[in-house]
């Protein structure tokens, strides 16, 4: 299928997609890695009290295991308007065609956003600790910010996929 959509997932879209999806696997991308390194100020945090939300940061030599989803055909153009609306709500993630290997040894391009290391809601390298303490009191638009950290890390959980990082800030949460 060259002409199909498919859109990589390393986030809420593991556990909410929000498009109708024909098929998922599990698919690694090379050279990124998940990180709360973006401030949400609008789905999970406010402009005053920004949340932390996940992004694909470039990182050579790491890599981000996540889910890669195929859009159902015929929902291309519906998915990917509502994918802009939903992920550039501000100008922090940038959208890009990423080369995916899937667990089935399939490789193929998708799509993806990633942070814009240059925009001024990046924050990468901040520690777990201090994640872990916004991430405890944030609130936005979709509701706690906590809660977004828990369906992925249990999302992740129950895809057999490991990120020792959301695992620790995870138990830190729920301790606080």
């Amino acid at each position: 299928m060259p002409d199909a959509m498919w859109v990589f997932g390393y986030g809420s879209l593991i556990w909410n997609p929000e498009f109708p999806v024909a098929e998922r696997q599990i698919a690694r991308l090379a050279d990124w890695h998940r990180s709360f390194c973006m401030r949400s100020i609008h789905h999970r945090g406010s402009v005053s009290a920004p949340g932390l939300v996940l992004a694909l940061d470039h990182a050579p030599g790491a890599c981000c295991d996540g889910v890669a989803f195929r859009v159902q055909p015929g929902a291309e153009a519906e998915t990917l308007a509502q994918l802009r609306e939903r992920e550039l709500i501000s100008s922090a993630y940038l959208e890009r065609e990423v080369p995916l290997r899937l667990a089935d040894g399939r490789d193929l391009t998708a799509l993806a956003y990633v942070i814009d290391p240059e925009h001024d809601q990046y924050c990468g390298g901040l520690p777990l600790a201090e994640q872990a303490r916004i991430i405890a009191g944030a609130v936005g638009g979709r509701g706690p910010n906590r809660d977004y950290l828990f369906a992925t890390a249990d999302h992740l959980a129950e895809l057999g996929i490991a990120d020792v990082d959301l695992t620790w800030l995870a138990a830190e949460v729920r301790s606080m």
